[in-house]
């Protein structure tokens, strides 16, 4: 079959932003160029800018494109966590598999930073913040934890401190210190 226009455009978009999902955490935010996503995605420099409006919307979209995906990932688990420890441990587990220097940590990281800048990129990444909380909430709200909605703000807050400490060093295990806080509502 031919591969037509609208399909070569989607490719390159997805490569796009897949190459500045790669060099936000090598290079840092601030260092990725229209240039450098351009060579990593294997295209023409002018195509970042006719795909995107610019090159912040480029990597805008790479870095809450994917911390959506970490996000609604843990979210899925949530749904067969039985009482408010399992949503700790399930929660605590999905952070163990990121180091604090990893890609996705760094990528993360990246993307707080910059949203300090950017207006605009606060209100998405805040938005998919809200997304994992009130999914959170609505599952300790389930269990009888009181105050979900504070407690589900605490827990991601934590979480989120917590990858951020690894990139620095060894950080202490969680799940205990947070089994605290959500069993109240289980005695």
């Amino acid at each position: 079959m031919a591969e037509t226009s609208a399909s070569r455009g989607r490719e390159v978009r997805r490569r796009l932003v897949q190459a500045a999902r790669e060099l936000v955490p090598e290079r840092g935010w601030t260092a990725v160029s229209t240039r450098t996503v351009a060579e990593r995605a294997g295209v023409a420099p002018g195509l970042v800018h006719y795909h995107f409006a610019s090159l912040q919307a480029l990597l805008a979209e790479a870095a809450v494109g994917a911390l959506r995906e970490m996000v609604g990932g843990v979210g899925a688990l949530l749904q067969h966590a039985g009482s408010p420890t399992e949503i700790v441990d399930l929660i605590a587990g999905e952070a163990d598999r990121y180091t604090g220097t990893d890609p996705a940590s760094l990528l993360a990281v990246e993307t707080y930073l910059a949203a300090t800048r950017d207006p605009a990129l606060r209100r998405e990444l805040s938005a998919v913040l809200d997304e994992f909380r009130n999914g959170l909430a609505g599952r300790l709200h389930e269990h009888g934890v009181p105050d979900p909605d504070a407690t589900a703000a605490v827990l991601a807050a934590v979480i989120d401190g917590v990858l951020l400490h690894r990139s620095l060093g060894p950080a202490p295990a969680v799940a205990p210190v947070l089994h605290r806080i959500v069993e109240k509502g289980e005695q």
